[in-house]
């Protein structure tokens, strides 16, 4: 079973193009999908979860027309959005039950299992009983996580969750995330590159609602080896050293700027050789493409 999106294009009223002929095939396993805020990743999520119709396009489940039978589609959607409302004077076991049974899982015995073991699995039975308004922001996207598992979905689609999170909750929830993302294709949107690079065999970059790059995270990275260099620049110099070369990205290393430029030969003096990373594959494509723009 594969979700396969073809030609997918949205403007809205106001006359902003949020996807431009997106076209993606996404197999079982953990899928990233990364890009800036704007970049188009909410509204291709909204148009995947049948929450939004495109101007144009395809989407399929397997045998599913999304968008011919998105009723069909709801049945084997899980979805985490960005931001989501609970029931704050509820306990967790009481606000999973809830979404249980609206998921059609109608009879108490079998609910009752299984709101216990989703609780287990995202770690929150020894708080089943706490009101969820006391809930830290990691606590609520695995609560999250929970309800969006309770119908066994066989699409689970988490937009940006662990923008907010401390690390420790952001390990938590990527470790979880990593434990589901087995037979079911889970769709992670995010703009941060490391929970890609942890987590994901396969992804797409999406800029300015289009897709600038798809593959496997390793093989992108290797496209850009012996192409990625260092150099340290005082800040009174930065202007000029990006007008001479072509500037990936730049940082603040103990206050000091640190630069890495695309290069397919040595720079010259003051420049080191660095093992190209997801990063810079990630703002090298989106500089490239702004400059074409």
């Amino acid at each position: 079973m594969e979700l396969v999106i073809e030609g997918l294009s949205k403007t809205y009223a106001n006359g902003v193009q949020a996807l431009r002929d997106v076209t993606l095939t996404v197999a079982p396993g953990m899928f990233g999908l990364l890009g800036p805020n704007g970049a188009g990743k909410s509204t291709l999520m909204r148009t995947i979860a049948t929450l939004q119709r495109p101007d144009s396009g395809a989407i399929r489940l397997g045998d599913i027309d999304v968008l011919a039978q998105p009723a069909e589609l709801r049945k084997q959607l899980g979805y985490l959005p960005q931001e989501f409302g609970l029931y704050p004077n509820q306990s967790a076991e009481a606000v999973l039950d809830h979404f249980a049974e609206l998921k059609g899982v109608t009879a108490s015995g079998e609910r009752r299992d299984l709101v216990s073991a989703l609780l287990q699995q995202t770690n929150l039975y020894e708080l089943r009983h706490k009101k969820v308004g006391g809930f830290s922001g990691g606590m609520k996207q695995r609560l999250g996580i929970a309800i969006a598992l309770a119908g066994s979905p066989r699409l689970l689609i988490v937009d940006e969750p662990t923008a907010g999170l401390d690390p420790t909750e952001r390990r938590r929830f990527l470790n979880l995330l990593g434990e589901i993302g087995e037979g079911v294709i889970v769709i992670l949107s995010t703009h941060i590159v490391d929970d890609v690079r942890e987590l994901c065999h396969r992804m797409a970059i999406i800029n300015q609602g289009a897709v600038v790059l798809s593959g496997d995270p390793a093989a992108v990275i290797e496209e850009l080896r012996g192409r990625v260099w260092r150099s340290v620049v005082p800040r009174a110099d930065l202007a000029a050293f990006a007008a001479a070369h072509e500037v990936i990205s730049t940082r603040l290393v103990a206050g000091t700027p640190v630069v890495h430029v695309y290069s397919d030969a040595d720079p010259g003096t003051g420049f080191t050789p660095v093992e190209a990373g997801l990063e810079d594959v990630y703002f090298h494509r989106l500089g490239a493409q702004a400059a074409t723009a």
